[in-house]
């Protein structure tokens, strides 16, 4: 290839001509092996002149995919559900014309980019897992939950990208690898929308203190997220309690839930339900550490398994499993 200086191109090309230029030297002598120095004599233009365009000489092959991961980190800040973050992803597609990193990815092992490649995608996966998990957050998911589902969706975008270059990115659109992507993402790792309300937590005045954490904390297993204390031996613990949701009901569902859940109890104005995996043994342990059973684990008519307790601080409990249809 040849090595003639590019000065006569247009200075507006310069950003394209310098990708250019670097994949042919990548490919003449690989890419740990090419200086800055050489790419810009390739392009023609001046060593300074490369940093108006690129931060750095890996930046040549990420700086588009870069643009708009930013733009995708905007789209899902505010209130994303999974179908604006699945339309977020579709949207890095827009006007991404292959360019020097489908180029790369095509001809990694030639232009010796192969653990180059693997160190930024890495980094790219990371970005899009931590704009995932901290709307996940946001939204009450607890940190495992919001990271596990992040890196489902960072490892999405990067894996589509992968396989639509590798499919031969100017015969096909991106679009229909993101979009496959991300529905695949979606069924995994789906993200719920967020309201005004950020999260919604229940405070409870606690009498017996250590009493009362021990129940929910460690008989119940409910992990303790932080603890403050104050002036005067004041205290607070905070509890994760998985999903949060406000749950409205007039005095005759009230009635109704009470005729299937009790044998003729009366729920409290307040009364806290928790889903756990397995009611009976739940129950029984909470009954083992204090609490009073108000009404026995029972199926419900719309397949929950459920049974009522008076708990620590005096919370009166509603314990239910999910079971699903019948099969």
């Amino acid at each position: 290839m040849s090595t003639e200086s590019r000065a006569g191109r247009p200075r507006a090309s310069s950003q394209a001509t310098l990708a250019d230029a670097a994949c042919e030297l990548f490919l003449e002598k690989g890419y740990e092996a090419t200086s800055i120095a050489e790419i810009a004599s390739r392009a023609g233009v001046s060593r300074s002149s490369f940093f108006n365009y690129f931060a750095s000489k890996s930046d040549i092959l990420w700086a588009g995919l870069d643009q708009r991961l930013a733009v995708f980190d905007a789209a899902i800040a505010v209130g994303a559900g999974t179908d604006d973050v699945a339309a977020a992803v579709r949207g890095i597609a827009d006007g991404f014309a292959p360019d020097s990193l489908a180029l790369a990815i095509v001809h990694a092992s030639a232009m010796g980019l192969v653990a180059e490649l693997d160190r930024e995608a890495s980094v790219r996966r990371a970005r899009i897992a931590r704009a995932v998990a901290a709307r996940l957050r946001d939204a009450g998911a607890d940190r495992l939950t919001a990271d596990v589902a992040g890196a489902a969706w960072g490892g999405a975008v990067v894996a589509a990208i992968e396989a639509w270059a590798l499919d031969g990115a100017g015969r096909t659109s991106l679009e229909r690898f993101l979009s496959r992507a991300a529905d695949t993402a979606a069924r995994t790792a789906p993200v719920p929308g967020v309201g005004a309300v950020r999260q919604l937590r229940l405070v409870v005045q606690a009498a017996d203190f250590d009493r009362t954490l021990a129940f929910y904390r460690d008989v119940l297993g409910m992990p303790q997220a932080e603890a403050f204390e104050a002036d005067g031996g004041a205290r607070v613990v905070i509890l994760e309690a998985g999903r949060a949701t406000l749950e409205l009901a007039d005095a005759a569902q009230v009635a109704f839930i009470d005729e299937v859940e009790t044998d003729g109890g009366v729920s409290d104005r307040v009364r806290v339900a928790l889903e756990v995996d397995d009611t009976a043994a739940v129950a029984q342990r909470l009954e083992s550490a204090g609490a009073m059973v108000e009404a026995s684990a029972r199926i419900t008519p719309w397949r929950s398994l459920n049974a009522r307790l008076r708990g620590a601080a005096d919370l009166q409990l509603t314990l239910f499993q999910e079971l699903g249809p019948e099969s």
